[in-house]
């Protein structure tokens, strides 16, 4: 097969596959930009439970605890420690005379094998302190980060009747931002304080727009998917999937999308909304922010082996089985875009070295605009982006910073490529431990500042 041959081929499938994500981006981008707030509800109409998963969160639990008590004095606080070996208890412990904070402790060897049995086991302890008899349609639970800050309205958003309000509602997600978005570390060089404050940024447009997009276009298609900060779910939907053991949240690193398969193929709905949110915490740390996004793409992969599953759900359309397996096949799809997006670079580098005179009479015969196509529709999915963020988000941006965050979250977006290769690698070794992610006051107890 010729060089020529091979170069049309590829840059043929990689267009196709660029136009087509090109769409599917416009398509979603349209009703996000025309969202609009929907009616709330109230509160006192549910009984609603915050579960909080720690491992040695001594540096944040205090606040988040007090927070969520000051905030939401209606909800009782379940704190699982999963056997912390700094002062987390203790920090609990001087909350023993609230009545609506429990402490629900974890032993190794049993402790430190993943959020979903931390989540169980929390869920089990719910269970037995409510009694046999407790209106598990009127309770909800409530994951939240050991950081996490649920906006003041979520509970009143989330009661609303198109939410909870509506008995066929198993889990509703809320939107998700960066709280320190615009803060700088500071102990650290500038540089580093500059990129550290730059990926917080592109975390915080990923969520706010891209995810948030991604979430209200899945209301048509009836798969709403959860996250593992900020999910709402009913506890008798809950029991619905937790089995004989006991167990709603199952062994995927990725328990958050695992729990919303089961949901609906259970026959529950799932909502999301753009009306409130959950603030946690970004990440400076390239580093940790890989290992992050390696253990989330390893959890989809994992979450492959609900495919018949999913495909054969009576509760599912063809078009929502379709937008599931979609997602599921993502970190499969970057593993084949970094060998098909590269070739035709390489080839034509190739040809360069070999015969530059024909390269360069090719280039003049009009082949240059089929190139920059290629890398227009390669970009601009990714670019739009920044402009969208300044719209919906943050409307102080200037156009051209605004534009700027674009062109930083298509590099950002690339780190996928690298995260879905080694998701690979550690599924391919047999390596599904969980790790936690280390918070960033974990390497320092260094103040932050103000990111001009």
């Amino acid at each position: 097969m010729s060089l020529d041959v091979v170069l049309g081929f590829t840059q043929a499938l990689a267009l196709t596959m660029s136009v087509a994500f090109l769409t599917y981006v416009f398509l979603i981008v349209v009703p996000y930009l025309r969202h609009t707030p929907a009616p709330t509800g109230r509160p006192d109409r549910f009984e609603w439970h915050f579960l909080v998963p720690c491992r040695d969160e001594e540096a944040v639990i205090g606040d988040t605890v007090r927070y969520l008590r000051t905030t939401f004095p209606i909800a009782h606080v379940w704190v699982i420690d999963d056997d912390s070996d700094d002062a987390t208890v203790g920090v609990i412990r001087t909350f023993r005379g609230d009545k609506h904070v429990h402490l629900v402790r974890r032993y190794r060897p049993n402790a430190r094998t993943g959020k979903g049995d931390a989540l169980n086991d929390a869920y089990r302890t719910l269970k037995l302190w409510m009694g046999r008899h407790a209106d598990a349609d009127r309770a909800v639970v409530v994951v939240v980060d050991a950081d996490g800050r649920p906006a003041p309205n979520c509970l009143e958003t989330c009661a609303a009747d198109h939410l909870f309000g509506d008995p066929t509602i198993g889990a509703v997600q809320v939107d998700v931002r960066m709280v320190n978005t615009g803060v700088r570390q500071t102990g650290v060089s500038r540089r580093r304080a500059v990129f550290g404050a730059l990926l917080v940024r592109m975390q915080d447009l990923e969520f706010r727009t891209a995810i948030a997009a991604i979430q209200l276009s899945r209301g048509l298609t009836g798969t709403i998917s959860m996250g593992g900060n900020g999910q709402f779910t009913r506890l008798s939907a809950l029991d619905a999937i937790a089995g004989p053991a006991g167990r709603p949240w199952r062994g995927s690193l990725l328990e958050d999308f695992e729990l919303g398969v089961h949901l609906l193929t259970a026959g529950w709905r799932t909502g999301f909304s753009l009306d409130t949110h959950v603030h946690q915490e970004g990440l400076y740390s390239l580093r940790r922010f890989l290992a992050q996004r390696t253990r989330w793409g390893q959890g989809t992969m994992q979450c492959m082996r609900y495919v018949r599953r999913i495909w054969a759900s009576p509760h599912l359309t063809t078009l929502g089985a379709a937008e599931m397996l979609y997602y599921l096949a993502q970190p499969w799809m970057q593993l084949l875009g970094t060998l098909i997006y590269p070739v035709p670079l390489v080839l034509l580098a190739h040809r360069t070295v070999t015969s530059p005179a024909e390269v360069w009479q090719w280039l003049a015969e009009g082949a240059w605009i089929l190139f920059a196509v290629y890398g227009s529709f390669g970009l601009l999915p990714f670019v739009l982006w920044g402009p969208v963020y300044r719209a919906r988000c943050e409307p102080n941006l200037s156009r051209g910073r605004a534009l700027l965050y674009g062109f930083g979250y298509a590099l950002y977006i690339y780190t996928f490529y690298i995260t879905s290769w080694r998701a690979l690698a550690r599924l391919v070794r047999g390596r599904n431990g969980w790790t936690k992610t280390r918070r960033n006051t974990e390497r320092s107890t260094g103040k932050v500042a103000l990111d001009t």
